[in-house]
C-alpha cells in the first residue's frame, strides 16, 4: 500500500514514462492500473457518496501514489465518467433502439415488445455493472455538482430519451391522451426504485420477473383503453371537457 504521502519509488519512476505503445505489456500494465483505481473508487462511492471520497482516499484505497492518478484521469469526474460509460452505452443503444421500434408501431403488440426490448437491455447492464448501476441510482437525485455532474449528465440523457419514446408511442395512437413529458418521466423513476430495490436485496420476489412485469404493469396503464371503455377522460394536463 502507498503511504499517506504517495511516495512509492515504483509509482514515481512510473510517472515519468511517455506513454505506453498499443498492445505492449506496458499498455496491460496501465489498463490495470486504471482497472485498480476504477475498482477502488467504485467500493468507496458506494460505501460513503461522491461527495464522502478524495483523490486520496482513491489511491491509498488502489495503493498507488497521488501522482499516478493524474496519468490516467484529469479528476475525481474523470474517474466517474469512466466508470459509467459503459452502462451509459448499452442504456443509451437500448433506448435508441425502442425509438425506432416505436417509430414502426402499429399495434399493442409491436409497443409492448419495443418496451420489453428496453427492459432487456436494462436487465443486461443490471447483470453486468450492478455496482455502477447501483452507484448512479444513488446519485442521480443530487445536486450536479463536482464529479456527480457526470451522473446528472446521464440521467438528463435517460430522461430525454424516455420522453422521446414515450412521444413515438404517442404518435402511433397508442397511448392515453397524457403528456409524454409526465408518463414517460413517471416511467423512469418507477424502474429507478424497482432496480434500486432489487441491488439492495428488498424483498420484491424474483428479479428475473421484473422486465415483464414492470412492462405489463406500464403499459398496461398507460395505453389507450379499447372504445366505448366507460371512464375516459382528458388527462393531457388541459382543462377537462365538458
Amino acid at each position: 500500500m502507498a503511504s499517506r504521502s504517495g511516495t512509492r519509488a515504483g509509482d514515481a519512476q512510473e510517472t515519468d514514462k511517455p506513454p505506453a505503445r498499443a498492445g505492449g505489456r506496458r499498455e496491460a500494465h496501465r489498463r490495470e492500473r486504471a482497472q485498480s483505481l476504477e475498482d477502488a473508487a467504485l467500493k468507496l462511492f458506494l460505501e460513503r457518496g461522491l461527495d464522502g471520497v478524495t483523490i486520496d482516499d482513491i489511491t491509498q484505497a488502489a495503493g498507488v501514489a497521488k501522482g499516478t492518478f493524474y496519468r490516467y484521469f484529469d479528476d475525481k469526474a474523470a474517474l466517474v465518467d469512466a466508470l459509467l460509460e459503459p452502462v451509459r452505452r448499452e442504456l443509451l443503444a437500448g433506448l435508441e433502439t425502442c425509438g425506432h421500434a416505436l417509430a414502426d408501431a402499429r399495434n399493442v403488440e409491436a409497443m409492448f415488445d419495443a418496451y420489453r426490448a428496453v427492459a432487456a437491455v436494462i436487465a443486461s447492464a443490471l447483470l453486468q455493472y450492478p455496482g455502477v448501476v447501483r452507484l448512479y441510482l444513488q446519485e442521480c437525485r443530487g445536486p450536479a455538482v463536482g464529479a456527480r455532474t457526470k451522473v446528472a449528465e446521464l440521467a438528463r440523457l435517460v430522461a430525454r430519451h424516455a420522453v422521446d419514446i414515450t412521444q413515438k408511442a404517442h404518435t402511433s395512437g397508442l397511448l392515453r391522451p397524457i403528456r409524454p413529458a409526465v408518463s414517460g418521466l413517471a416511467v423512469v423513476g418507477a424502474v429507478e426504485r424497482l432496480l434500486l430495490a432489487v441491488l439492495s436485496e428488498e424483498d420484491i420476489g424474483n428479479p428475473l420477473e421484473l422486465p415483464d412485469a414492470l412492462t405489463t404493469l406500464v403499459l398496461d396503464g398507460l395505453r389507450l383503453p379499447p372504445e366505448g371503455r366507460p371512464g375516459r377522460r382528458k388527462l393531457d394536463g388541459g382543462p377537462k371537457r365538458p
